[in-house]
């Protein structure tokens, strides 16, 4: 069975938490990392990762997406290896949809994928 993407984002560099996501976080919360997308950001915590996505021209209109660590059933990286391959890629499956998160080849995908078995497991 195919299950389409919920959510797709690249993540372009690491960034210091953006102050919005700071007043979001919840009673023993951590932000750990966050990493710029194409116009916004992506935080990972220690109980969620936080999708920040501006729409609209302007960009006033906010839509979180918030992923808890505890939907995730199984997860999946692939590295960037070689000249033509652009970008590492994280992809999420749970209950709800699968979610697929790409990376720069600067950015180190052990990092997260550590982050995330930590979080999970």
């Amino acid at each position: 069975m195919e299950m389409n993407n919920i959510l797709e984002v690249t993540l372009f560099s690491e960034i210091p938490v953006p102050e919005d996501i700071n007043e979001m976080l919840v009673n023993g919360e951590e932000a750990v990392a966050s990493y710029k997308t194409f116009r916004d950001s992506v935080t990972f915590t220690t109980k969620r990762i936080i999708v920040r996505d501006s729409q609209g021209m302007t960009g006033k209109k906010v839509e979180i997406y918030s992923i808890p660590y505890k939907i995730i059933d199984i997860w999946s990286s692939e590295n960037a290896r070689g000249m033509f391959d652009l970008n590492a890629e994280i992809e999420l499956w749970t209950r709800t949809g699968r979610f697929k998160i790409k990376l720069d080849k600067k950015i180190d995908i052990r990092e997260i994928d550590m982050l995330i078995a930590n979080a999970v497991l």
